[in-house]
């Protein structure tokens, strides 16, 4: 017997793979399964290099390598080629070459009577395409649209812009097209579709393309309700606000694709996922691994019946481990399974219900099916559904809106002309090809920072490293540095932009005399760091010699002012407003859904006794993040207790100086918090809820000044801040912030119910 087994090893030696000629010139190759019987074999080469002749090799059962080794030509890396941009009408190209390499550069000029737009130099980039713009020479002709051009390496059918005319696109030699391969010149002058680029098989989309064509589409879908213009970019993905958004989303976990771009594949769809949970659009989703079997990590229709919560896919995600990939990959089974689901939605919602849900389909894959047969059918299919059956072209186009399907080519050979059929939508891109998945986590990252997401407020970039800098205005957008002059001297606070008008703070920070003119808040919205203020309002109730007569030398209940900036902050990615309590974009922000309530705000983010909360300190020009925890209901008593040991408190009641009005953090049990330093006062109080963040209160005083230069230092046993919380402060905030009487400021919409 045990001969018998030596005999089966040694056969099962005999059909692997061997590592001779697999060398490549200039670059290196990897093994997803050592040299055993389906390990592909993938070759590397630097930056502005490819693979050639071929990309990968198949190890098959038989021992040998499918494409097998030659010695002519030579396996090596080669420099990257740029389509030929000689294709330019009416100008000429210089220099002129019979091949553009990684590095060259050419530029542009036009014949006499005609102007250029677009680019005048471009350069190859390592990516395989060219940068900048593609060149034009045209002329005022009376066309109503202008001329497209001609992307290098490309040749059009159509040389007449009216209204309804048509231009067509092929791409010439070996190179395929991505893009739009016709356009139809619309009634305002711009054509329909996207301008078509013309690829190798070596070139890729880098992450900046990405989050400008892919990133602007997705973030149309979960913040804009209503069309905003007529361009040709028009809007990618809608939803209308009774409308449904769902995403079905697959991942392909075949034998060809490494384990590498499935790892990061998964990572990427759990940072868009996370993403599109801090907009006020919440989708339901449909998420599946496939290769020959489909692995369900969330079934859409529990979306739809409440059974599927974001937590828990997300959990499912993060846990989600591919183990023995079978050798098929079945891409048609997973366009069906998506089909079935909605089929089962428009049966549910009637066909006119159906007709406010939009579909994204997003795949990443390499299209490398060998069971099922081609997708093409079924995508048909899902059109025909989602379009509702429109023959006439008016009416289909007038549904193509309701249906983005989106393929992220990922692998080390992808199969285009499988691939690019199988996407549908209208507008923008819909076919990317991924070098390095891993950079699309930074892509999906980049989608926040899309302008038309401006007004959302608690939006901000998340980043693995401490805040420095250079990140901590995106991670913190909302904080201000108040600057107060006081006699010859100067206080500074901290505050929180909570419109593009108004910096929240502490009362305090202000003395008797001040005027607008010795108020200087910082910001960094790129138009002026310093900015001037109009006015500013302390709460009405508050009073810090109210209760020296009760042993209280100053008190600070009620603690919370606003200042009003004489010119509106330019939201961007390092200036946004922090969401505030009871507003309805708050509401929107912790999905609460229907008429919500202020009550059931403060119970979602104030539902421990023990509430993990954070605020900032200043250290130098940048902030450090303090983490501490908010003693509520049993635990409160303790903390506040240790006000009698403050300074200038001699009263034996500590409610004398802690009201109702204050959060208590600080001490070391059961955890250690920090503590408040001078300087700041005025700061939010927040937490992340998702990716959103939530002023809770505004830090006002503590029993005992440990730290005066700031900076994140940790509290003693006995030292306890007191921040008032907002929630209590509403009226004051509404009064202000809500305010509809005036033509200074747009208001923010408070909550009907403050209960």
């Amino acid at each position: 017997m045990k001969e018998r087994e030596e005999d089966d090893e040694l056969s099962e030696v005999r059909c692997d793979c061997t590592e001779t000629n697999m060398q490549i010139q200039g670059g290196n190759y990897t093994l997803t399964k050592r040299l055993e019987t389906g390990s592909i074999l993938v070759y590397n080469c630097p930056e502005g290099y490819y693979p050639y002749p071929h990309l990968t090799r198949l190890c098959q059962p038989n021992g040998s390598w499918r494409p097998a080794p030659r010695r002519f030509p030579t396996q090596r890396c080669k420099i990257v080629e740029c389509p030929d941009p000689n294709v330019l009408e009416y100008g000429n190209v210089n220099p002129p070459q019979e091949k553009y390499l990684v590095t060259n550069v050419t530029t542009y000029d036009c014949y006499s009577g005609y102007t250029l737009r677009g680019s005048t130099s471009r350069r190859c980039l390592p990516n395989g395409k060219w940068s900048g713009s593609t060149p034009i020479c045209s002329r005022d002709s009376g066309d109503n649209c202008a001329d497209p051009g001609i992307p290098p390496g490309a040749s059009r059918t159509g040389n007449i812009f009216g209204i309804d005319d048509t231009v067509k696109y092929a791409c010439n030699g070996n190179l395929f097209l991505v893009g739009s391969s016709e356009r139809v010149c619309q009634e305002n002058g711009q054509w329909t579709g996207k301008e078509p680029a013309c690829y190798y098989k070596h070139t890729y989309d880098t992450p900046l393309e990405v989050t400008e064509s892919f990133g602007s589409a997705i973030k149309d879908s979960l913040t804009t309700l209503e069309p905003i213009d007529d361009t040709q970019e028009g809007r990618k993905i809608r939803i209308s606000k009774n409308g449904t958004l769902n995403i079905y989303i697959a991942v392909d976990i075949s034998e060809s694709i490494e384990n590498d771009h499935f790892v990061n594949a998964r990572n990427a769809v759990l940072k868009l996922i996370q993403k599109i949970s801090s907009f006020s659009v919440t989708p339901n989703y449909e998420i599946v691994f496939f290769s020959s079997d489909i692995y369900e990590v969330v079934n859409i229709l529990d979306f739809l019946d409440g059974k599927a919560t974001l937590s828990k896919v997300t959990s499912d995600l993060e846990k989600f481990e591919v183990g023995d990939r079978n050798t098929g990959t079945d891409l048609n089974q997973v366009f069906k399974i998506f089909m079935e689901r909605m089929a089962i939605i428009k049966r549910r919602a009637g066909d006119e219900g159906f007709k406010e849900h939009r579909h994204v389909l997003i795949f990443f894959t390499d299209g490398a099916y060998n069971m099922g047969g081609s997708p093409v059918p079924t995508v048909e299919r899902i059109k025909n559904m989602v379009y509702m059956n429109n023959t006439s072209e008016q009416q289909k186009q007038s549904r193509e809106e309701f249906l983005d399907i989106y393929v992220f080519a990922i692998g080390a050979e992808i199969f285009d002309d499988d691939l690019h059929p199988l996407t549908a939508g209208t507008g923008g891109r819909h076919y990317f090809r991924m070098k390095d998945i891993k950079n699309l986590q930074d892509t999906f990252d980049e989608i926040i920072d899309e302008e038309e997401v401006k007004g959302l407020c608690g939006l901000h970039k998340v980043y693995d490293q401490q805040p420095d800098q250079h990140n901590f205005r995106k991670m913190y957008p909302w904080v201000a540095f108040i600057y107060v002059q006081n006699d010859g001297g100067s206080n500074r606070c901290l505050g929180s932009l909570v419109t593009s008008k108004f910096i929240l703070t502490a009362a305090h920070c202000f003395k008797f005399g001040n005027l607008p003119e010795h108020i200087t808040v910082e910001l960094q919205d790129g138009l002026a760091l310093a900015r001037k203020v109009k006015t500013f309002t302390l709460h009405p109730k508050y009073n810090v010699t109210a209760k020296v007569k009760q042993g209280v030398k100053e008190f600070y209940d009620y603690d919370v002012a606003l200042i009003q900036l004489e010119k509106d902050v330019r939201i961007s990615a390092s200036a946004r407003p922090i969401c505030i309590p009871c507003t309805q974009e708050t509401s929107d922000a912790l999905h609460l859904v229907g008429d919500s309530t202020c009550k059931q705000q403060e119970e979602l983010l104030l539902k421990n006794h023990l509430e993990r909360l954070s605020f900032l300190t200043r250290k130098g020009e940048y902030v450090g993040v303090k983490d501490v925890h908010a003693k509520l209901g049993d635990n409160r008593a303790q903390c506040i207790k240790q006000a009698l040991n403050a300074k200038g408190i001699t009263t034996k009641n500590e409610h004398d100086a802690v009201t109702d009005n204050f959060l208590c953090t600080g001490g070391k049990n059961p955890f250690r918090d920090h503590i408040a330093c001078t300087g700041d006062s005025g700061g939010a109080v927040f937490k992340n809820y998702e990716l959103r963040t939530v002023q809770i209160a505004v830090v006002s005083w503590g029993t005992k000044e440990i730290c005066t230069a700031g900076g994140v230092v940790e509290s003693h046993d006995d030292s306890r801040d007191f921040h008032i919380n907002l929630f209590k402060v509403v009226p004051f905030l509404k009064s202000i912030l809500g305010n509809d009487n005036q033509d200074d400021y747009a208001p923010l919409k408070f909550l009907d119910n403050l209960e």
